[in-house]
């Protein structure tokens, strides 16, 4: 991907807020972020890519960001979870989030921008590899 989407780019500023202001928690990173890439009321507020995120955090796969209770969507947790994994097995589906979304069990039929938030992770290095057994 040569532009980061949307979503994507919201992780990692959300990320590079955390890791300048230790004192904000994810959530608040989040909608400072979302806030920043789009004025899109609608974007702004889209639900999946941001629990996605939250739920990548909450379980400590982010580097520097500490556990903690974050999202109570299971869903969009699970999906980013899910998606981490496929990424460890087959690095090469960072090129599709279309292809990494086939690869996960889920209900929706199309990613809402979940995909982009941890391949946008992945590609800058910032999953925590030791959450991986690597």
């Amino acid at each position: 991907m040569d532009k980061i989407p949307l979503y994507g780019e919201a992780a990692l500023k959300a990320v590079g807020i955390l890791k300048c202001d230790p004192s904000k928690t994810p959530p608040q990173a989040w909608k400072l972020a979302i806030g920043v890439v789009t004025k899109s009321e609608a974007s702004r507020k889209k639900g999946c890519p941001r629990n996605a995120f939250l739920g990548l955090c909450e379980e400590g796969y982010l580097e520097g960001i500490p556990q903690g209770n974050y999202t109570n969507s299971k869903e969009n947790k699970c999906y980013a979870l899910q998606a981490v994994e496929q990424l460890r097995r087959h690095p090469e589906l960072a090129n599709s989030p279309a292809a990494l979304w086939n690869r996960i069990e889920k209900t929706a039929e199309n990613h809402q921008g979940q995909m982009h938030v941890v391949i946008a992770l992945w590609e800058e290095g910032l999953i925590n590899r030791e959450k991986l057994g690597k």
